[in-house]
């Protein structure tokens, strides 16, 4: 089968022949039709995950169709419309038996630890507690974000910050993690400020319903100062230092603040206004993609027409054009919204 790979982190990936992916027992191979391109990917190529292995198959959010199934897998069979969390969890341990996959501490994670989506073919393990069924009405290609981006916003916003009718929610970055917190967050009736320094990214989010908020000066003060007291809720879906400090500061007394984007490299000690958030009782959560049971309402808003999958794909590429994707990932972005490829 076909992947893109790379055998040296920072190094240009190639799209290659690799042999198909063995189906363990209790797995599934999945045939991609669409993938994700991430900044997590880009973090993983530059050597900031130390779980990945050379050479590696970048990728962690498909969409594709059940190939091949494990002898002892019972839920699904090859053909089925699948799509899975980016963290494929072990199913018998005390965080999955209560509920809390994302956090299972024997989790695997395709693109990481394990050879990702960025191929024709995508190995699941744990089938039965990891595969989730996508209704046909669900554009596959559309649907590649639902295992990390879309998902990810909707566990961040719904499930850790829950965001209530009427709350303000400041989003820190507007790429394909923000637009999408952003959606769920106006979809939960919330008023949504929106920060980025990209023009086209808060034009993007002004276009789902969202208030930009320029960038220049204290941005923590302006937004204290637009919503006459601070956010209720901010969320850093960019993930550096000085987003999620200015983040913490953007709230008012008692409001939740949620970091969702990854903080790594020189990011992943950062300095947090931690006086404030004594003095003020604020919350500091984290928050680490989606529960499969979590699913079920997240495509029900979908298939409700509450949320628009199309509004959160920003390019759609080929296999081909991925190693591309990855090196253009060294530049601010140029679109916005999420790039998803096309394999099928």
């Amino acid at each position: 089968m076909r992947a893109v790979r790379y055998e040296a982190f920072r190094a240009r990936p190639e799209l290659v022949e690799v042999p198909a992916p063995d189906c363990p027992p209790h797995g599934a191979v999945v045939s991609v039709h669409a993938t994700g391109v991430c900044r997590s990917d880009w973090h993983a190529w530059q050597g900031h995950d130390d779980s990945v292995r050379l050479p590696h198959v970048p990728g962690h959010e498909f969409a594709g169709v059940v190939e091949r199934v494990g002898t002892e897998v019972t839920g699904f069979a090859p053909g089925d419309r699948v799509t899975a969390p980016f963290i494929l969890s072990c199913g018998r341990c005390e965080q999955c038996r209560a509920g809390a996959p994302q956090v299972c501490p024997r989790q695997r994670q395709p693109g990481f630890d394990l050879p990702g989506s960025w191929a024709e073919q995508v190995v699941v393990i744990e089938a039965d507690h990891n595969l989730v069924a996508l209704p046909e009405g669900i554009d596959l290609t559309l649907a590649a974000g639902l295992g990390c981006r879309v998902g990810t916003a909707y566990h961040a916003v719904r499930t850790q910050a829950a965001v209530v009718p009427g709350e303000t929610v400041a989003v820190f970055g507007c790429g394909g993690l923000g637009l999408s917190c952003v959606m769920v967050a106006l979809a939960a009736g919330a008023e949504v400020l929106a920060i980025d320094v990209s023009e086209t990214a808060l034009a993007a989010a002004v276009e789902l319903g969202a208030r930009a908020i320029l960038t220049d000066g204290d941005i923590a003060a302006r937004v204290r100062e637009v919503t006459g007291g601070g956010a209720h809720v901010s969320l850093d879906a960019l993930g550096s230092a000085a987003t999620a400090r200015a983040a913490i500061e953007s709230l008012r007394p008692r409001g939740r603040h949620v970091q969702v984007g990854l903080l790594l490299g020189d990011d992943a000690d950062p300095s947090l206004p931690m006086g404030r958030v004594i003095a003020q009782e604020l919350q500091i959560l984290g928050s680490h993609g989606l529960a499969v049971a979590e699913y079920r309402e997240l495509l029900a808003e979908v298939a409700g027409g509450r949320l628009d999958l199309g509004r959160t794909v920003g390019s759609v590429l080929t296999l081909e054009e991925l190693p591309a994707a990855m090196l253009a990932m060294d530049r601010p972005p140029t679109t916005a919204g999420m790039t998803v490829a096309r394999l099928r």
